[in-house]
């Protein structure tokens, strides 16, 4: 099977999860951190999303799987330990063109779900094409010690800096060599080693005065 890779934008999208063990559990949390307006349906759940239901973050039943939960929905992941209901949820998805997931079954799958490494806006996504997440979720972690929240700060500051030039009226084509230089000369290697005057040093030098990390990071912070 060869997968085609894409970010799907799933905020504010209707998403169920079928089964809410520690696995569902797992996926209805990844849902919830890209926005999504998630289903819950399940004859037992785990702590956690007894409190998410009471929280109101989502919408929680306590019983069997029917057909018709797939009405009106986006996406479906189906978790449970039932090979049979898993199968059913995965035809159900498809005589309804919703998109569906089944945990750990690929060929019960119209996508899978690589190993990822989350560091604010920078996604790292790691997929063997299902024939070995042990190999998938090795190569996350060896990323997760190479890339730290260093990347974070510097798409932070870097969509910042953005959208203070474009403000200016400044050219989005003219952008790249001054992003560039600013990569190039070690901007990244200056906020893992919080070398502040450097880093203000390398941002007058290449975008004029009135840039430096303080006031970048406070516009971030307020906007926010």
């Amino acid at each position: 099977m060869k997968y085609y890779p894409i970010q799907l934008d799933i905020a504010g999208k209707r998403c169920l999860v079928v089964g809410a063990g520690s696995v569902g559990t797992r996926k209805i949390d990844g849902l919830l951190a890209c926005g999504a307006d998630v289903t819950v349906v399940s004859i037992a759940t785990t702590r956690h999303v007894d409190a998410l239901a009471h929280d109101g973050r989502v919408t929680c039943y306590h019983r069997a799987y029917r057909a018709d939960d797939l009405d009106g929905i986006f996406l479906v992941i189906g978790a449970t330990n039932d090979v049979a209901l898993n199968r059913q949820v995965y035809e159900d998805a498809g005589d309804r063109n919703v998109l569906c997931n089944i945990a750990d079954q690929p060929a019960l799958c119209h996508f899978i779900l690589p190993a990822v490494v989350r560091r604010g806006d920078l996604v790292i996504a790691v997929s063997t094409s299902g024939q070995s997440p042990a190999l998938a979720k090795h190569m996350r972690r060896k990323m997760e010690k190479t890339y730290g929240e260093e990347y974070a700060l510097f798409l932070r500051l870097m969509g910042r800096i953005r959208k203070k030039l474009l403000a200016a009226d400044h050219a989005p084509e003219a952008h790249k060599p001054l992003f560039n230089a600013l990569i190039d000369n070690g901007l990244l290697e200056m906020i893992r080693e919080k070398r502040y005057q450097d880093m203000d040093a390398l941002l007058a030098d290449v975008l004029g005065t009135e840039f430096d990390w303080k006031s970048l990071m406070a516009e971030s912070v307020n906007r926010n």
